[in-house]
């Protein structure tokens, strides 16, 4: 590795560090709204266990995600998004 490669990366470590003990602010960030799951599975008429097997998830996990213990993330974020504004989507799974 050459020199300023590895300045450059050390540079870099140091800034998150800083960053990280709230000496420095983030050039950016990044911000996602948690849909509420409850309610977007209430609009769809379906069970808790009916939902969970359309979207092929165990019921504990919707049940964890409903009470906010944990949160869909990724594909799964995007699908609940998708029914919230279109919930007649699961009528084709």
């Amino acid at each position: 590795m050459d020199n300023k490669l590895f300045d450059d990366l050390l540079s870099s470590l140091k800034e998150a560090g800083a960053i990280h003990r709230g000496e420095l602010e983030p050039s950016r960030t990044f911000a996602y709204e948690i849909p509420d799951v409850k309610s977007i599975r209430e609009k769809t008429g379906l069970t808790q266990v009916e939902f969970a097997n359309k979207l092929h998830i165990s019921p504990r996990t919707l049940q964890n995600w409903e009470q906010g213990h944990r949160n869909p993330t990724g594909p799964a974020m995007t699908l609940i998004k998708l029914i919230d504004k279109k919930p007649d989507l699961l009528d084709l799974a």
